[in-house]
């Protein structure tokens, strides 16, 4: 009896909070009424990281997003998801799409959709000042520890190299700015990443890092769709062609990287 009670009243319980939950209404090209959502992986300074507050969400990609959504005439909400699981959370409808220094790959076209790219990239080799290490080229990695995030353009860099018969030792992170605080701690001889990322890590008078290579931008940053959501597709495509030609994005970029990177994709 107490069984059968128990179980009544979890139920009643979980009637309860499911019944009073509040519907959320769909937007007209959005998952939910007055909002842009967008994913992201709040890590990866200068394209998005924490203010110093440690809750607010700044850098380039925050700034296209907040950008888009008021060509929308919506509300930006950003959502911190880890890099392993972003694609899935779009996949699933946590959010309207990913702004987060997604570069555009043949296989990634086959399961999103993708605007039209915002930014290219390439990659650049960083080492911590005073390393003694000589390096001025990707050959000049081998037998090196080389820091670099898991899953991104970088890592496919490193694999190349890797195959093509360069010999190194490979530190993969889950976060770009863990591969940078081992690199100045010497956990690592060289670190690997997005020339833009590179960036945010080369400023200030006493910057412990050096950047020794970087490649030309043979990769495009695209805000990433589900895939058949051509309305929103559409939609973003029309806002970011207008945020191009009225200044907004080269505002954004200079505001960020502290000069005018809009033409890497002319």
């Amino acid at each position: 009896m107490k069984r059968i009670v128990s179980v009544l009243l979890i139920a009643a319980a979980l009637f309860a909070v499911t019944g009073c939950g509040k519907k959320v209404e769909k937007g007209e090209f959005t998952i939910e009424k007055g909002k842009f959502k967008v994913g992201m992986e709040i890590g990866y300074p200068p394209m998005e990281y924490y203010d110093a507050d440690g809750k607010t969400p700044v850098g380039f990609d925050v700034e296209l997003g907040k950008a888009l959504a008021a060509k929308f005439g919506l509300e930006a909400e950003f959502i911190d998801t880890a890099w392993d699981g972003i694609f899935a959370g779009l996949e699933t409808d946590k959010y309207d799409a990913i702004i987060a220094a997604v570069t555009i790959t043949p296989e990634r076209v086959q399961t999103m959709e993708f605007s039209a790219p915002y930014l290219g990239n390439g990659q650049a080799i960083v080492l911590a000042k005073n390393s003694g290490k000589n390096v001025s080229q990707p050959e000049d990695l081998k037998g090196l520890t080389v820091g670099y995030q898991a899953e991104t353009t970088s890592d496919i860099f490193m694999t190349k190299l890797a195959e093509g018969g360069l010999k190194f030792t490979p530190a993969e992170y889950d976060k770009v700015l863990n591969a940078y605080d081992d690199l100045k701690l010497n956990r690592c001889d060289a670190v690997v990443s997005d020339d833009l990322v590179s960036a945010a890590y080369l400023t200030g008078d006493n910057c412990p890092y050096v950047k020794v290579w970087h490649g030309s931008a043979d990769e495009y940053f695209g805000i990433a769709i589900k895939k058949g959501n051509k309305a929103l597709l559409d939609k973003v495509n029309a806002a970011l062609s207008e945020i191009q030609s009225d200044g907004t994005m080269k505002s954004i970029s200079e505001k960020i990287f502290g000069a005018d990177l809009t033409d890497s994709v002319k």
